[in-house]
């Protein structure tokens, strides 16, 4: 099973992905080409980011990690 380093890592490069695709759209809009076949691309990229979220925050949830809205390094009075 992967760790929650995979699960970042991984995140992280999809959002790159994310934006270069959002980028291509836009050229291709601009060039006045249909784009209903990369968006419904992106949607899917959206989607596997957030299923990737939800199971890194599984994880650090297991490992008891940082609570949720704290800053860190921040005060603790």
């Amino acid at each position: 099973m992967p760790d929650i380093d995979f699960y970042r890592a991984e995140i992280e490069r999809m959002r790159a992905q994310v934006g270069r695709q959002r980028k291509e759209i836009l050229q291709l809009q601009r060039a006045g080409v249909a784009t209903a076949a990369a968006e419904l691309l992106l949607g899917r990229m959206l989607a596997k980011i957030e299923g990737l979220c939800v199971e890194r925050d599984r994880l650090k949830k297991e490992q008891g990690g940082p609570t949720k809205g704290r800053v860190l390094g921040g005060r603790s009075w």
